[in-house]
């Protein structure tokens, strides 16, 4: 009997049914596609005749997982890059095109996971966006398209030390990296308490957003990109520093002083945190808590808790409750007010993460 690797199953499939995202090319700056994605993207802070942003607002649009378009300090941006599709198609209502229709400045990759960063190779391609990541993500994302031609900038390596800062100025918006860890389950916290949680899986998505063969196709040379190290992002502009971050460690047992590292950032007036993660079985929301004590922020945004993978995941009200009690743990004036997210309501609603400089 011949034993067959799931890698090898992934990558037999790859040949026979992969098929490489493709997009146009965006164009001028001010085009019409471009207006128009502007406009849907971040509403009243884009332009509507040249599509430009608004320096006086920060807005950020949700576009599933931890996705985001952000408009900060007059340009655009992307936080990782990946539209949601591989088992429920349309259950988030944007295409990797509209992203690259964007025009963002550049492309900021958490980590290297196709949930992560599936689409950011032909949206930097289309785009002229410069991705930023680890060398490991920019080496990866450039073999996603042939011939690639965008800029990439490498913060490190999987192998930089953890708890490590890299500063870089991106068209006016300081930015800190700094170097952390994926979630990954670890044995009970006795110290910490913390309550176990995994929401019920919901398939309604399936049954009503059934996936198409090209997203099948498109996903699947995906599936087995490598991790590459995982970084946590500050952006500042004066009035205003956003903390985003796309997967939350286990950093008490495995690099506790990265809290340290964290708490010493500039102030945080929103952090942008992924709370879904593999600890949550074991020790609840602890590790997304940890991030908003060390951080302190004024405002806390859910990320990475929607149903993007019906059958694994559940929708994103589900971690209402638990996470409001697990905050309800910080010190009274450590809690940060919580701006919830909702699949698949807020998908797209820039007014909900508005906030003005």
């Amino acid at each position: 009997m011949c034993n067959l690797h799931p890698g090898s199953l992934i990558a037999g499939l790859r040949g026979a049914l992969g098929s490489p995202l493709r997009l146009d090319p965006v164009g001028e700056p001010g085009n019409a596609r471009t207006v128009a994605a502007r406009l849907r993207f971040f509403g009243d802070a884009a332009d509507p005749d040249s599509g430009a942003v608004r320096a006086d607002r920060a807005v950020l649009s949700w576009v599933g997982c931890t996705t985001y378009a952000l408009a900060l300090g007059g340009s655009v941006f992307l936080l990782d890059a990946w539209v949601p599709r591989m088992t429920s198609s349309g259950y988030v209502p944007a295409t990797p095109q509209e992203l690259a229709d964007l025009r963002p400045a550049a492309i900021f990759i958490g980590h290297g996971h196709f949930d992560h960063a599936g689409d950011a190779g032909a949206i930097a391609e289309a785009s002229g966006a410069t991705v930023y990541g680890t060398a490991e993500h920019c080496t990866a994302i450039r073999a996603q398209v042939s011939a690639a031609t965008f800029l990439t900038v490498a913060l490190g390596d999987a192998h930089t030390p953890i708890g490590q800062r890299h500063e870089v100025t991106v068209a006016g918006v300081e930015i800190t990296a700094v170097r952390h860890l994926h979630s990954a389950r670890t044995p009970e916290d006795p110290a910490d308490e913390a309550r176990r949680f995994f929401p019920r899986p919901e398939l309604g998505p399936i049954r009503h957003h059934h996936p198409t063969l090209t997203d099948l196709r498109q996903t699947l040379p995906r599936l087995l990109d490598p991790e590459g190290g995982v970084l946590l992002y500050q952006f500042r502009v004066p009035g205003f520093t956003l903390t985003w971050h796309d997967s939350a460690g286990a950093l008490t047992e495995k690099a506790p002083e990265v809290f340290d590292v964290l708490a010493g950032l500039p102030s945080t007036d929103v952090h942008l945190g992924a709370v879904q993660g593999y600890n949550q079985i074991t020790n609840g929301l602890r590790d997304p808590r940890k991030y908003v004590e060390a951080l302190s922020p004024s405002v806390f945004v859910p990320g990475h808790h929607d149903n993007w993978l019906p059958g694994l995941t559940a929708s994103a009200a589900t971690y209402d409750a638990p996470l409001r009690t697990e905050l309800a743990r910080l010190a009274p004036g450590r809690r940060p007010e919580l701006r919830t997210m909702h699949d698949p309501a807020d998908y797209l609603s820039p007014g909900r993460l508005t906030f003005t400089l």
